[in-house]
């Protein structure tokens, strides 16, 4: 998982907020291993808790149930698209921004670690309808960036659609990367789905 050792303004971190994030770091690792041990299923909360030093309590404080545990990590992937939106040029055109946003995050992650979390999220069937869930919720706040990034109220029904195509993107992507066996990577695959949809458009414009 990514270091940050700030807030989204910049702003240097708290020693309190230094020791929230290496508690919710060192949760959130625990429990992975302890998921890969033993199973998502066999895996208590209290055993989460105990690997992590703290009291059951405090798990509470940073997780609802140990479902969030993996779904956090798939909201710190959208928060880490959403970041490199920001930094794409105001004068770029929003489909071309997310693309490269995606394409920017997905460089980073490491095959195995992705290889692990997927199969972890495909173990438990409440864990794949949660994931499935959280689309609408990725979608949603996806837009909300990009509302923020171009903010011409003209273009909200493009940016929602845009949003809906880089999440269905991802989720086309990593399927494609499953069945695949991980053989390319995920960046080199949400290229050629945008390159698909580019040559869509182009075949659709040619005949009218």
């Amino acid at each position: 998982m990514a270091e940050f050792n700030g807030d989204k303004s910049g702003r240097p971190e708290s020693w309190r907020e230094q020791k929230k994030r290496e508690t919710l770091k060192r949760i959130t690792e625990e429990g992975v291993k302890l998921f890969v041990a033993n199973g998502y299923e066999a895996t208590t909360l209290d055993a989460i808790a105990t690997a992590a030093g703290i009291s059951r309590r405090t798990f509470f404080y940073y997780f609802k149930s140990k479902d969030d545990i993996l779904l956090s990590l798939q909201t710190s992937g959208t928060e880490a698209v959403v970041a490199a939106l920001m930094e794409e040029p105001a004068d770029r055109p929003p489909l071309i921004a997310v693309r490269n946003a995606l394409l920017k995050v997905c460089a980073v992650y490491q095959p195995d670690e992705m290889i692990v979390i997927d199969r972890l999220m495909l173990s438990s069937p409440t864990l794949q309808a949660r994931k499935q869930a959280s689309y609408l919720v990725q979608e949603q706040t996806l837009f909300a960036a990009l509302s923020e990034r171009w903010p011409d109220p003209r273009l909200g029904k493009g940016l929602r659609l845009v949003a809906m195509v880089a999440v269905g993107t991802m989720r086309l992507s990593l399927e494609s990367w499953r069945a695949e066996g991980g053989k390319r990577p995920v960046a080199e695959l949400v290229k050629d789905y945008f390159a698909a949809m580019q040559d869509a458009i182009d075949v659709s414009s040619s005949t009218n």
